[in-house]
């Protein structure tokens, strides 16, 4: 049986908001885990999927009101915000999808670059950790970040590189966000579509004459 009713119609939109809440919560704490590790955040996109995540989270609870209480102007404004999240959270995806290890250790760089050198040892006594990245293009500053770490992996001599645990992690995060983002930004048309269909019908308990 084909869902066309306005009650199917109803269910189907409150149900797919219900949806669009968790991915938005998915969303913001897989990108808050990401920017817990320090440096990560100064990966912009990750900052950019919590935006979303509230965003969607936000109109989500919007477009629930609007379905549950068939409120035209709600409705309206639900259309079009979810259309524009759809845009941005669609190249969001697509940018935490396409950076690659190179890029995110050109961003690492720079923002090691930029931190004093306390705040280094706090991060590397956090993440037990020593330096960022043990190549050719940083060996000067890698060995002054050694010798300055205090992270209790040094005294067993089995330390790895901060740069290279927080691209472990970043890459999780950024596969993680680019999946589910881009997966679930191709719904969010049927929910603009949904809302359209939703919005035009007629509501069996209204009085006739006062729809639209």
């Amino acid at each position: 049986m084909v869902c066309g009713g306005f009650t199917c119609s109803r269910n189907a939109l409150s149900s797919l908001n219900v949806v669009y809440m968790l991915v938005g919560l998915l969303l913001i704490g897989v990108a808050a885990w990401g920017k817990g590790f320090g440096i990560v955040s100064s990966i912009h996109i990750i900052g950019g999927v919590i935006a979303v995540g509230v965003f969607l989270l936000l109109i989500s609870i919007v477009g629930l009101i609007g379905a549950i209480n068939h409120h035209q102007v709600l409705l309206f404004f639900y259309m079009v915000i979810l259309f524009l999240v759809f845009i941005i959270q669609f190249g969001v995806s697509c940018s935490c999808l396409a950076i690659n290890r190179g890029q995110q250790e050109q961003l690492l760089n720079t923002s090691w670059g930029h931190l004093s050198n306390q705040t280094r040892v706090e991060l590397e006594t956090r993440l037990d950790c020593c330096g960022l990245l043990n190549d050719t293009l940083s060996m000067g500053q890698f060995r002054m970040d050694y010798a300055n770490c205090t992270a209790v992996c040094k005294a067993k001599n089995q330390c790895y590189t901060c740069g290279d645990k927080m691209l472990q992690h970043s890459q999780e995060a950024l596969q993680i966000l680019g999946g589910v983002g881009l997966f679930f930004s191709f719904t969010e048309i049927l929910g603009v579509w949904l809302a359209v269909r939703y919005r035009n019908q007629k509501d069996p308990r209204a009085n006739p004459s006062a729809f639209l």
